[in-house]
């Protein structure tokens, strides 16, 4: 008995260190920075999250998974990233081009793994075939076609508009590529721009104010992390001034708004998933390309469409993927 006692003994001491050893083993961290707040876009970290369980991911078991929001507010990016980066992280993913600057300037290390519109345009990567560094990502392509896309059917919608203003938040530096491939679109269509610029949520009433003064027909709302964290406040205004407006995001339309058109964040979200499972695996990010966006959405509300008192063409309503009743 005494020898089975010493055996058993010796056994465990021998074991335990192992076991110890496991259970400290820290799982591979991976950090996702969103730009707006958990309250209005739970459903990007939710696609991420069902991403990274397609690619045999689970939060707890095999990575732990650390969200941080910036509520709208771009110049948190840094704050939150620094605090992210201390956490000694994998992978960051960022879902907007600010996040993705503002992680840039803060690491040359740490894999980042964006979803932003127009990287090159805006000086992230200088290519999409060879983004190089530790960048790689999926572009959202707000390009010539898409912002272009977004008065053409805002026209067709509403044919009598002449004057449309561009509701833009000019922190973001993307915006200034948008306005001027809008301007390029408005002159093929006859339609003449006004642009209003909001820095924050105190600025939007003073906004629609100025678009009541200049008579602005319709309205243009370029994606940006303002404007789609307050996107029910601005969709509010658009109907209380019976404004036809264009977003660049189904949430909008989700939310109320007349109509959307763009890439599906949602799914980009997703498909990160497959960035983060390569760099895990020992990809380096700068070799991976940038992807296109797969799934483009053109989403109609005709309920709000029946309180603005307009009868969208059939010719547009075929063209919907979705018509929100």
């Amino acid at each position: 008995m005494r020898r089975i006692g010493l055996a058993v003994i010796l056994a465990v001491s021998v074991l335990a260190p192992l076991a110890e050893g496991q259970e400290s083993t820290p799982r591979a961290l991976v950090a996702f920075v969103g730009a707006e707040a958990a309250s209005t876009n739970q459903h990007f970290l939710d696609a991420f999250r069902q991403g990274l369980r397609d690619q045999g991911y689970v939060d707890g078991q095999n990575i732990t998974l650390e969200a941080r929001w910036a509520q709208g507010r771009s110049d948190r990016f840094p704050e939150l990233i620094g605090e992210l980066i201390r956490l000694k992280p994998r992978v960051i993913l960022t879902v907007s081009l600010p996040a993705a600057r503002a992680a840039k300037s803060a690491t040359t290390t740490v894999p980042i793994v964006f979803i932003g519109g127009d990287p090159v345009g805006s000086g992230l990567v200088p290519s999409l075939a060879r983004p190089g560094g530790n960048l790689t990502g999926l572009s959202i392509s707000f390009g010539e076609e898409f912002s272009g896309k977004w008065l053409e059917l805002l026209k067709e919608a509403v044919p009598k508009i002449s004057r449309v203003a561009i509701l833009s938040n000019p922190a973001n530096p993307a915006n200034v590529a948008y306005f001027t491939v809008l301007s390029r679109a408005a002159k093929k269509l006859g339609v003449q721009l006004q642009s209003e610029e909001v820095r924050d949520p105190g600025g939007f009433e003073s906004a629609f104010a100025s678009m009541s003064a200049k008579r602005s027909q319709a309205l243009v709302v370029v994606v940006d992390p303002l404007t789609v964290t307050y996107r029910e406040r601005i969709v509010e205004l658009a109907a209380k001034n019976r404004l036809p407006a264009m977003y660049g995001f189904r949430e909008f339309a989700d939310t109320g708004g007349l109509m959307a058109y763009g890439a599906n964040v949602a799914d980009l979200c997703r498909r990160a998933a497959t960035y983060v499972d390569k760099i895990l695996k020992g990809a380096k990010p700068g070799d991976l390309p940038v992807e296109q966006p797969t799934k483009f959405e053109f989403v109609i509300n005709a309920k709000t469409a029946r309180t603005l008192g307009l009868t969208i063409p059939q010719s547009v309503l075929v063209r919907a993927d979705e018509i929100i009743r």
